[in-house]
């Protein structure tokens, strides 16, 4: 008997990431550009991290309140108003150990083994992970791609809604492709969600990156109060925090001694000394934030625009999100291609195999980055795409 035959069927299933497949194959190259992972190349704010210091060193080191430090609620209330134009009480937010474990708690709390969850693909592989790991089947319902932008069937969304479904997952805006939902679009997924007496998961991470102007569409605009919507984050993104793993719901009270329990038996809560840290980050951090707004924005036009002209690769620039998600003509096996561009070139792409349905053929970049650098980037990954 080997140790792999003891090993719980579930936990040998989980797929490794092909992300992290390809970062661990160049990762610490000289001259790496490293496009591949949802992240900038900005380190936290000093002030942010001064906070977290300073509550360090004054001790704050104990257990703390599982649904999180009350200031911290406090704080993400008072960033919905600002951000969002809703009034929440602290009793709607519980912080988490980075939004993947939001996500994972949030599955695990609506769900049981055997049931299905219906996601838009292409998509970050963790959701799908995540759903298997709690013994859920995600079902892909795959955006249409016309004409370089991405867009939502929802007939097709209704016609995987089975007598299993219990959730409908929707990231928007989207990673990898950068789809935005419409406030129409909100809409009728909400009326989906509520003929069929379903829960959504909402995860609006990249709310704020939004080209067209202001925030992207959010479920809040269009729900009714405390209706079954979970909404997961994470301060990764916006205040370039993706090493801290902070994150947070945003769910009905009603459901909150249920969120509690499950971070009790999952982490027991997040480092008190860390969500000091965040939050300063909510309450003093809206310059970073537009700052990596305006970074994006630069980098995504700089990048695109460099791709499009080689005629050969088929994308447009993104509605929202901090990704661009694009087909080289000739490419048949993204993953091999990753491989080829980073031996070839020294830019980091994730392959689009690692997204799901409908994404094969594809691969993210992500210009959340210097736009000197991006703009370096594009011009090797001009060379070797007219080279092909």
């Amino acid at each position: 008997m080997t140790f792999m035959s003891t090993i719980s069927p579930r936990a040998r299933s989980a797929p490794e990431s092909g992300i992290v497949e390809v970062v661990n194959y160049a990762r610490g190259r000289d001259g790496l550009i490293p496009l591949w992972v949802g992240e900038g190349d900005l380190a936290t704010p000093t002030f942010i991290s001064q906070a977290a210091s300073e509550a360090l060193l004054a001790g704050e080191t104990f257990y703390t309140w599982q649904r999180g430090i009350p200031p911290l609620r406090e704080a993400l209330t008072r960033y919905y108003q600002r951000r969002f134009q809703k009034d929440l009480s602290p009793e709607h937010f519980y912080v988490t150990g980075s939004g993947m474990q939001a996500i994972k708690l949030a599955i695990e709390a609506i769900t049981s083994p055997g049931d299905e969850m219906v996601l838009l693909t292409p998509a970050w592989p963790n959701f799908a992970a995540a759903a298997e790991l709690s013994g859920v089947r995600p079902v892909s319902v795959p955006l249409r791609f016309e004409h370089g932008t991405w867009q939502l069937d929802l007939d097709r969304l209704e016609a995987a809604i089975g007598p299993k479904t219990k959730a409908l997952f929707i990231n928007t805006p989207s990673n990898p492709t950068g789809w935005t939902a419409s406030r129409d679009d909100l809409s009728a997924i909400l009326g989906l969600a509520r003929k069929h007496g379903l829960w959504i998961v909402a995860d609006e991470i990249y709310a704020l990156y939004h080209y067209a102007g202001g925030r992207a569409p959010s479920f809040l605009d269009v729900m009714d109060t405390d209706e079954r919507v979970i909404f997961v984050n994470s301060f990764s993104k916006n205040w370039s925090m993706t090493g801290w793993r902070v994150g947070w719901i945003v769910a009905p009270p009603a459901i909150g001694q249920v969120l509690e329990n499950l971070v009790q038996y999952a982490t027991s809560g997040v480092a008190q000394f860390m969500q000091r840290g965040a939050v300063v980050a909510l309450d003093e951090g809206d310059a970073i934030v537009d700052a990596n707004l305006a970074k994006a924005a630069q980098s995504r036009d700089l990048l695109c625009d460099a791709l499009i002209a080689t005629n050969r690769v088929e994308t447009l620039k993104p509605e929202g999100a901090i990704y661009t998600f694009l087909k080289i003509d000739g490419v048949t096996d993204s993953r091999a291609a990753a491989i080829d561009i980073v031996d070839k070139t020294g830019v980091g792409l994730a392959p689009g195999t690692a997204f799901g349905d409908g994404g094969s053929l594809f691969m993210r970049a992500c210009f959340l980055r210097d736009p000197a650098q991006v703009a370096e980037a594009a011009s090797r990954l001009q060379g070797y795409i007219l080279g092909r």
